[in-house]
């Protein structure tokens, strides 16, 4: 391994400089959810764009109605219907109403509604109960949103209520950030897909699936590669064949000091740099651009599957976030209380599997730190991120925790 150390933040650095801000597209609304809004989206029309009823009854003028009350109602002849929809509403003449229901054009002439529950509901004629105020059940012209008016910022990451505003204001489409194309690919000749019978000294294969999946949850487009064996000429040449439209490489496995480190042995002197990281899990890393594969990103996992799992939350999940312009790309960060005793090593910053005690607010460690045990992080609801300082946290010791679900 190389005797080049870094911390935690360095490598952040390196790796976030390998995927750059990514640039804009434009989709159409049933494809933008999720994504990241590229420019400011102005409303190019008045919500509501014409005064409406807010309630369905009956449109009057308030003046005509003064005194109006349940032991003393006054008739009206009902000039129209107005439903929802119409386009062609005539004006309210004097001393008639129009029965309206709810979202339906105010006639002109009009200033209020009388809800339905405070009439008896004639078609013909109908006896109004009460005397509204002018305005009354009214939306008027821009209640909602000013035409010109901002509606969603740039950054905002889009869920159904932004859809909805989008699409109210008559937006057809949406631009967003695009989403990087990242391609995952595992080594290990060791591995065999899952489904497939074991032979002694076999596992399954289940970084390459994690790591997809982490790759898509980020916001990222993710292209699972099958694993290939410590093959290194096989290596390259697979990814040779794969390249093309690939924003970034993760590999997991082969970066360590064994005498079979297939993705070390491709990459050193080809631009990626293998460095150690002083975290645990997740301590032997590399990051470059390789020029004989186009000058794609290239980022080095390894090979456990914690210290991979855990290694992307740390440095790649954050880059990707980023590169799409997601305003909050790191996991939620929380203080809480240790509800046990732990040590660490110096010198290593810890991050370690847990579950949060909502009730009790503490923490407690799922598992135990070794690195490969995937059990514990499928359980796991955060990582307490443990300083390189520090080597004994008694109960009660206030810790930082990333929460997972964020």
């Amino acid at each position: 391994m190389s005797a080049v150390i870094r911390s935690v933040e360095q490598h952040r650095a390196v790796v976030a400089a390998l995927v750059p801000v990514q640039p804009t597209e434009v989709v159409p609304l049933a494809q933008a959810r999720g994504r990241v809004l590229a420019e400011d989206v102005v409303a190019g029309v008045s919500l509501p764009s014409f005064e409406n009823s807010a309630m369905d009854g009956y449109a009057v003028r308030a003046a005509e109605l003064a005194g109006a009350s349940q032991d003393a109602p006054v008739v009206l002849p009902v000039a129209t219907d107005i439903p929802a929809g119409r386009t062609d509403v005539p004006a309210l003449e004097p001393g008639t109403v129009a029965r309206i229901m709810t979202g339906a054009p105010m006639p002109a002439g009009a200033d209020a509604i009388v809800q339905v529950e405070f009439t008896d509901g004639g078609t013909e004629r109908v006896s109004l109960r009460h005397a509204p105020e002018p305005g009354v059940h009214v939306r008027r012209i821009g209640e909602d949103v000013v035409a010109g008016r901002v509606v969603i910022d740039a950054g905002t990451v889009l869920q159904a209520a932004q859809i909805g505003i989008a699409a109210a204001v008559g937006l057809a489409e949406l631009p967003v950030r695009r989403r990087p194309v990242v391609l995952v690919l595992s080594t290990g000749s060791e591995l065999v897909a899952p489904g497939s019978p074991l032979r002694p000294g076999q596992i399954y294969e289940s970084n390459g699936p994690m790591l997809a999946a982490a790759v898509e949850e980020a916001g990222g487009v993710a292209e699972l590669l099958r694993f290939v064996p410590d093959d290194v000429e096989e290596f390259l040449g697979r990814l040779a064949e794969r390249i093309e439209g690939v924003d970034l490489v993760i590999t997991s496995g082969g970066v360590s000091a064994g005498a079979y480190e297939v993705v070390k042995d491709a990459f050193t002197g080809r631009g990626v740099e293998f460095v150690k990281v002083g975290m645990q899990p997740g301590g032997p890393q590399g990051a470059g651009r390789v020029d004989a594969l186009g000058g794609v990103a290239v980022v080095t996992l390894p090979g456990n599957p914690v210290s991979s799992q855990v290694s992307f939350e740390v440095f790649l999940r954050p880059a990707l976030r980023a590169a799409m312009g997601h305003p909050h790309p790191d996991r939620p960060v929380v203080t809480a209380t240790l509800g046990e005793h732990w040590t660490s090593p110096s010198g290593r910053r810890q991050f370690r599997r847990a579950a949060v005690d909502a009730v009790r607010g503490t923490v407690a460690e799922v598992g135990n730190p070794a690195s490969h045990l995937l059990a514990a992080l499928a359980r796991a609801e955060c990582l307490v991120s443990v300083p390189a300082e520090v080597t004994d946290l008694p109960e009660g010791s206030p810790v930082e925790v990333w929460l997972l679900d964020g």
